[in-house]
């Protein structure tokens, strides 16, 4: 299957944005960053229409098309962490100048939803006893940053 890159839409920010998020994520970098040439109706010569980066193995691309589009929760980003202090530093990067939300959900300074989730929570959130799921679940319905232990003593009855 070929490759598939998310093409991100900002109005002036994507250059701001490829910096922000290689700043969070590991083994990131911003791999080209395109300039509009002198004499295009794209802006002023050496505007930035263009960036690519990695996040951690994941292409994207930045385009700076103007103030027409912007991003909304309907498009969000998954990050899958490790543990709770994973999820901890990933919340907190991304939450800095931007929104929190319900349930894991933050948007970024830029606008983008992104959703922090522990594993764990999944799995309590999932666990095979009906009724452990359920006491999970509700306790996640009632967060903004995902609390693991917190989820833990909901299932457990605690």
């Amino acid at each position: 299957m070929p490759a598939q890159v998310p093409c991100l839409w900002f109005d002036g920010q994507a250059e701001a944005a490829a910096e922000h998020y290689v700043s969070i994520f590991p083994n990131s970098v911003v791999t080209n960053v395109q300039r509009a040439p002198a004499d295009t109706p794209s802006g002023p010569a050496g505007y930035v229409m263009v960036v690519e980066f990695t996040l951690d193995g994941q292409r994207y691309t930045g385009l700076n098309g103007g103030p027409q589009f912007t991003f909304s929760e309907a498009v969000s980003f998954q990050i899958m962490c490790a543990d709770q202090a994973e999820a901890d530093h990933y919340w907190d990067r991304l939450s800095e100048g931007g929104e929190e939300g319900p349930c894991g959900w933050l948007k970024d300074r830029f606008g983008l939803s992104w959703q922090v989730v522990p594993e764990e929570a999944t799995a309590l959130m999932s666990d095979p006893d009906p009724g452990r799921a359920r006491r999970a679940t509700e306790a996640m319905l009632q967060m903004t940053r995902l609390d693991v232990a917190a989820m833990r003593a909901a299932a457990d009855g605690a």
